[in-house]
């Protein structure tokens, strides 16, 4: 059976210990700089350099691809800097490029997400354990969800990867044979994990 083929970039689903994911979420700043629109589902980063006045750090969409570390996978845009979830109509569904704000981000490094496959690659069966790379795609501006996919034909043994496969999704309609399977995945490269900072 074909997977639906709707990638939403990294959704987070429970945590590594199997606990539930409760929501949990800290706020971060975009700063204007930021010239690509960020989209629910997106890997960001911190970049200090960026941080608002009061010291909010700020982050900017994460590289897809070897050694380039993540912090934590937007949620929602919030409001001048409050923790209020957009909901009125006149504002975007996501964060617009080349504009301040803020958006919450699920920054948590136990947590595990779900992520699409982008149909590349071989062997599934034996992607657990594997890790993988990104590979960045086009939001949605009508949903506001992430393009982002975990990419099939990066998975290998290496250290140096940005995710981690713990295993498939196990649902009835998830064929890890066919494109687009559903994955649960942590950060392997998570960058409050990294000796060195931003």
């Amino acid at each position: 059976m074909a997977n639906s083929n709707i990638p939403r970039g990294l959704v987070p689903y429970k945590h590594r210990s199997g606990a539930p994911y409760n929501g949990a979420a800290n706020v971060y700043y975009v700063p204007a700089s930021v010239t690509s629109n960020i989209y629910v589902g997106d890997p960001v980063i911190t970049a200090n350099a960026d941080n608002d006045a009061n010291g909010i750090p700020g982050v900017i969409l994460a590289s897809a691809g070897a050694s380039s570390h993540v912090t934590g996978v937007v949620l929602s845009v919030v409001n001048a800097g409050q923790p209020i979830i957009t909901v009125t109509q006149d504002k975007p569904v996501y964060h617009p490029a080349n504009t301040a704000g803020y958006v919450l981000v699920a920054d948590d490094p136990e947590l595990l997400f779900l992520i699409q496959d982008d149909g590349t690659g071989s062997a599934q069966a034996n992607w657990a354990s594997q890790n993988a790379n990104l590979v960045s795609g086009t939001g949605n501006t009508a949903t506001g969800w992430s393009g982002w996919q975990l990419a099939g034909s990066t998975v290998a043994d290496t250290a140096t990867l940005q995710l981690r496969i713990q295993r498939p999704l196990t649902e009835t309609d998830n064929d890890i044979t066919s494109a687009n399977a559903k994955w649960l995945v942590s950060l392997n490269l998570h960058q409050v994990l990294n000796p060195a900072g931003t």
